[in-house]
């Protein structure tokens, strides 16, 4: 007859061994995650979540929910930032630069030095790695000589 203490220890040790082994298959499937690089889609529902708080703070009726807001798309940003993407926020009198914004507005100017540099952001885009995911929206100023 076997000995019962040596049957649980090596019941024990089976325990162990399919343990380590499923810890291993999960550890696996992690790096093999981050191989394949940020998620893309999430980062892209992200954007439009840190959009519409961005638009709510704008149009807030107090300082409190103003607040309440930009602290939201503060943090959506972050979790942005921390899965691999960079939030597109040209700042007006940047030159427009095709390659990460899309110019959906035309403004007339008398002004050379204005000529294709942005007036104004619409809507933010979003970057990840080199790759341009959603063009940022822009108001381009255009100049027309008078």
């Amino acid at each position: 007859m076997p000995d019962p203490t040596l049957a649980e220890l090596g019941d024990k040790i089976d325990d162990v061994a399919r343990l380590v082994s499923r810890q291993t298959a999960a550890l696996g499937a992690l790096t093999d995650a981050r191989a394949v690089g940020p998620d893309v889609p999430l980062l892209v529902d992200l954007l439009a979540l840190h959009t519409d708080t961005h638009q709510c703070a704008a149009t807030a009726r107090s300082r409190r929910e103003r607040s309440a807001f930009a602290a939201v798309a503060a943090a959506v940003q972050r979790l942005i930032v921390g899965r691999g993407g960079t939030v597109v926020v040209p700042e007006p009198g940047a030159t427009f630069s095709a390659a990460t914004m899309e110019a959906a507005e035309i403004v007339p100017t008398d002004d050379p030095a204005q000529d294709r540099t942005v007036a104004a952001l619409l809507e933010p885009g979003l970057r990840v790695g080199e790759r341009s995911v959603r063009p940022a929206r822009v108001s381009v100023h255009r100049h027309h000589p008078g």
